[in-house]
């Protein structure tokens, strides 16, 4: 099969804000929610470019580049793992999800039900928002740090669970209710205030792993005269690759592969993308992923290591995960600012994705009233630190939940013909629940959780064999409710 669209040659779009606008057509009151999108309406390669840069340079990887030194990585491992793991991801979007977004242009939602039913829909919709509302939760927490800046409030420790202190409540209460305010207003709102901050914080994140790097090789006493002696800096003094700290689990090569790679599984090989590629002319334009893969997932990931690590150097003692004040030592007030900024820029339009998922389920409320539910949510969720503080868990259990529907629409598209059943049961039949789907995520959610709980097997490397559980459950499943059930057979021969 080929994996690539259709070779025409088209002239690229134009306005990033054009694109923001369009990819999320089926959260915003937009067209194409239920037909596929036109022709005039697709977009070219650089405005998918841009998107993924902005939205992958966010809060929330201050949390992530320090959890990595925090988990004992060595240098070879931790740079070599982000470039494969980053690159699989890559290909993961351009082969796996762009295909069928260029062929279908429909959105992730609107070709679920068509397989699985409107009521596994509203099912999904409900993990979503509840994931959507914890990650966003993360970054009203990363934002909230830069407020202990410029206060004494008692702001919490790496193995912190619960809210140590009443400064650190109303910190988080202020910047949830700010950022859910901005969020309920609307996407244009939230697409305008992402748009302007965006090119600063690649440029900031950019600025705070070269500062960190100079402070590092001063405060060593390091002279750096070859590529061999910042080598040496790395082994030795940044990502020493020894014991992690209390509480962590030790990271080798596969460790942070299998991470970077699957950091964002529900977006590719979960499919969730779809909605976003479903604008792109062609299905190669899934390589425009490498600006957020490179620039966020690997600069910046390498930058937040720099500041932790900088700041172990100095004070052994101090294990906070702390991004405000750790970014003001090396940046000052712009560090700060790039903190809030940085936490808002990506808490904004996952508060108002949660809140739209949730609206699905309860149409009648209004969008305003339902995004602040969601903001509140994430409000509550962002007082307690745990979430923040074990945010490579985190994202490993938000991508395990959700890459089993991933797998049942690659399926259901490519291999629904060649393995004797037919695609998009629930149109066919007219049915609101396809049990093949339902049976697929379930037992492969609990086989997973048995294999780490029970097996021993780490939740970073269960989704690769979740998702191919996921895939053969499904066909299998679906060749059996074909082959049994008359009325899906009789509608699907008509």
């Amino acid at each position: 099969m080929s994996l690539f669209g259709p070779s025409r040659k088209e002239p690229f779009g134009t306005n990033a804000d054009v694109m923001h606008q369009a990819v999320d057509a089926t959260l915003a009151d937009a067209d194409y929610q239920r037909t596929p999108v036109p022709e005039k309406a697709q977009l070219g390669f650089k405005n998918f470019v841009g998107m993924y840069a902005g939205e992958h340079t966010a809060g929330t990887e201050l949390m992530i580049g320090p959890l990595f030194v925090a988990a004992g990585v060595s240098a070879f491992d931790m740079l070599l793992g982000l470039l494969v793991g980053n690159l699989l991801a890559v290909l993961s979007w351009v082969l796996f999800t762009a295909p069928i977004a260029t062929r279908e242009r429909l959105t992730l939602y609107y070709q679920l039900e068509r397989i699985c039913g409107r009521k596994l829909v509203v099912v999904y919709n409900c993990v979503n928002g509840v994931m959507f509302c914890l990650l966003a939760a993360s970054m009203i927490t990363v934002a909230a740090t830069a407020v202990g800046v410029a206060t004494n409030i008692s702001m919490p420790q790496l193995d912190d669970v619960y809210p140590n202190s009443l400064g650190w409540v109303l910190a988080v209460v202020c910047i949830g209710a700010l950022i859910s305010a901005v969020a309920a207003y609307g996407y244009e709102t939230v697409s305008h205030f992402a748009n302007i901050a965006a090119p600063w914080l690649v440029a900031v994140f950019l600025a705070l792993g070269i500062i960190a790097l100079r402070q590092f090789i001063t405060a060593t006493g390091t002279e750096i005269g070859s590529f061999s002696d910042l080598w040496a800096l790395a082994n030795n003094d940044i990502w020493k690759g020894g014991e992690p700290l209390a509480g962590k689990t030790k990271f080798t090569f596969w460790h942070v592969m299998f991470f970077a790679w699957f950091c964002n599984i529900a977006m590719h090989l979960g499919m969730s993308d779809l909605t976003v590629l479903r604008f792109a002319r062609k299905s190669w334009y899934g390589f425009a992923t490498a600006s957020g893969m490179y620039l966020g997932h690997f600069v910046a990931w390498i930058a937040a290591s720099l500041l932790y690590s900088l700041q172990l150097y100095e004070d052994p003692s101090n294990t906070e995960v702390l991004p405000g004040p750790m970014t003001y030592k090396v940046l000052g007030v712009a560090g700060v600012i790039c903190v809030v900024l940085a936490g808002w820029t990506t808490a904004n339009p996952t508060i108002y994705r949660a809140g739209l998922a949730f609206q699905s389920i309860v149409p009648r409320a209004s969008r305003f009233s339902v995004t602040l539910f969601a903001g509140a949510l994430a409000t509550v969720a962002g007082m307690f630190p745990a979430i923040a503080m074990r945010f490579l868990e985190f994202i490993a259990l938000y991508g395990l939940l959700l890459m089993p529907v991933g797998a049942v629409i690659f399926v259901d598209f490519w291999l629904s013909d060649r393995l004797g059943f037919r695609s998009n049961y629930a149109e066919r039949t007219g049915r609101s629940f396809n049990p093949a789907v339902a049976i697929a995520w379930i037992l492969t959610l609990l086989l997973c959780f048995a294999s780490v709980i029970w097996g021993g097997v780490q939740i970073y490397f269960i989704s690769l064999p979740g998702w191919l559980i996921a895939a053969v459950l499904y066909a299998v499943m679906s060749r059996i409710l074909y082959q049994s059930d008359k009325a899906a057979h009789a509608a699907a021969n008509a």
